[in-house]
């Protein structure tokens, strides 16, 4: 029986994972649905290309480090961005992510069409993304069933966490009983 998949949870790749595009990932789940499958971004994959190359006009709004995320393997040529707002309040350009209490309370997509300026002063922090993650319908429990991915409880400083290389551990440090000494697993397990 797969783990509960939802909006605002989310995913760690389990050692055992090598595909190239999620090994060491930890990936937020931004929509769900049983039918139609399951959409989020990789949140600790920071590329070498900064948003003034390629999104000038958002730079002074991006939570360092200040440079596009690699979201994931779809749509590369795509942007997608996250933001946090400080208070409950709801501003023009921005849609929340979840409604539910928690983690993800105050963390909605920003529409990168709009006038950067109606949301300066109305956010906390931002990341771009570069692409996305993808699964069809069932495909992603199908994986989780297969020992690929942990889902877990997201807490707030997940989505724009400083130093995003080291979350990846941070994320299994924080978890209960065993699943704690999977952040000590070496990079290459026949190292150990």
């Amino acid at each position: 029986m797969a783990e509960a998949i939802y909006v605002g949870g989310l995913l760690v790749a389990t050692p055992q994972l090598e595909d190239p595009n999620f090994r060491r990932s930890v990936v937020l789940i931004l929509e769900h649905d049983t039918d139609g499958g399951t959409l989020g971004v990789v949140l600790n994959r920071p590329s070498d290309i900064s948003v003034t190359q390629v999104l000038p006009t958002w730079d002074a709004l991006v939570t360092g480090p200040p440079v596009l995320f690699q979201g994931g393997p779809v749509q590369t040529d795509s942007a997608l961005a996250l933001a946090a707002v400080p208070s409950g309040q709801e501003p023009l350009g921005w849609r929340r992510l979840h409604r539910g209490t928690g983690a993800v309370s105050r963390l909605g997509t920003v529409d990168l069409d709009a006038p950067p300026e109606i949301l300066a002063g109305e956010i906390a922090q931002m990341r771009i993304f570069a692409g996305y993650a993808g699964w069809t319908a069932g495909q992603l429990e199908a994986e989780i069933g297969e020992g690929a991915w942990y889902v877990v409880e997201a807490e707030p400083q997940d989505t724009f966490h400083a130093a995003p290389e080291t979350l990846w551990r941070a994320v299994l440090r924080r978890q209960r009983g065993e699943l704690a000494y999977v952040a000590t697993c070496p990079d290459d397990p026949t190292m150990n």
